[in-house]
């Protein structure tokens, strides 16, 4: 009877836990349904870029999966360095050349086994032309998965355990009361978040300089571009987490609510960071990366570590986590004038 009793605490509690139950059962659910989706998407088709080269090559080539875009060797430059077609085939004294993008490994491995594959030693050798020259505007043959991968998990885990702790942090200063004595004293709601979220920001900043130091210096990740821009982006993708944290910090009553926001807040920005190709996935589910800040500050990162790319070419990412953060700031002060006690 004493067990039965303990069984049935435990039900009635569960019963009247809405969130507990809620994911227990259906964020299992909305995840697979999630991988499932993002696993059995399209295989991907190589996007090359032609210069000048015969008919018999183009015939070749389009009896393979592969979209062809016919360019000038300017246009195809332009179009490989912004990311757009992955490769670009032309001929030179016989010599078929291949430039490849070179930041994805797993492209690069496609262009190659497809080029191997429309143009086998007795077919190059019928069509007049020697074995075909690779070049990589970004990376090189050496280049690992986890120099692919390795900028999106720099980007992963600062989001999350900023997320996590600066929300946990915040949840701990309002059950304590601290934050109610606040909203009690002639503190302005704005200045209350601005404290705390620069307050959190000093930490926020050591934990970014110690990830990003420590990747390049001790992991050796490939690192091509200013170590100043790597580290100010990861400072405002770890900001926005910070910011996200606080909000939704509003709505939990205990730790444990906080750490039911990780299915639904943080994995699928890590499904849609960029550590699997978007290009495969339904439009309308890729479409959905496009409200992932992660997104953003992964791509940036990737600019930065292996393109090499400066400023001007990251600068659209950085305005959108800075404008993200300063929603969610928007937010909080909004939260905390709609509670009195939160």
């Amino acid at each position: 009877m004493r067990i039965r009793a303990i069984v049935l605490r435990i039900i009635r509690q569960f019963r009247h836990d809405k969130r507990t139950l809620a994911m227990m059962f259906a964020a299992p659910v909305f995840i697979l349904t999630l991988v499932s989706f993002i696993f059995n998407g399209a295989t991907y088709s190589p996007k090359m870029g032609m210069t000048d080269i015969p008919p018999s090559i183009i015939e070749q080539l389009s009896t393979q999966d592969v979209e062809l875009l016919p360019y000038t060797d300017s246009e195809a430059m332009e179009a490989l360095k912004n990311n757009e077609i992955d490769a670009v085939i032309g001929i030179k004294d016989s010599v078929l050349q291949v430039q490849l993008e070179g930041s994805n490994p797993t492209k690069n491995k496609a262009v190659l086994m497809l080029i191997q594959k429309a143009f086998s030693p007795s077919v190059a050798n019928a069509m007049g032309i020697a074995a075909p020259h690779v070049s990589y505007l970004h990376g090189s043959v050496e280049m690992t998965a986890f120099d692919n991968f390795g900028p999106v998990l720099v980007g992963v885990f600062a989001f999350f355990f900023v997320f996590l702790i600066g929300g946990i942090s915040f949840l701990r200063e309002r059950t304590s009361g601290t934050l109610e004595r606040l909203l009690a004293s002639p503190l302005r709601k704005w200045e209350i978040v601005c404290g705390y979220v620069a307050g959190f920001g000093v930490f926020t900043f050591l934990q970014s300089a110690l990830i990003v130091w420590f990747t390049v210096n001790v992991l050796g990740l490939m690192m091509e571009g200013s170590f100043g821009l790597l580290l100010l982006i990861t400072l405002l993708l770890t900001m926005t987490a910070l910011t996200l944290g606080i909000l939704l910090s509003t709505y939990a009553n205990n730790e444990f609510q906080m750490i039911q926001f990780i299915p639904l807040v943080i994995t699928p920005q890590i499904f849609f960071s960029g550590l699997f190709d978007l290009d495969t996935m339904a439009p309308w589910l890729r479409w959905l990366s496009t409200i992932m800040p992660l997104k953003y500050g992964a791509d940036a990162l990737r600019d930065i570590m292996i393109r090499g790319e400066g400023w001007n070419k990251i600068a659209p990412n950085a305005y959108l986590l800075i404008g993200l953060s300063l929603v969610f700031m928007l937010l909080n002060i909004l939260a905390l004038r709609k509670h009195r006690r939160i």
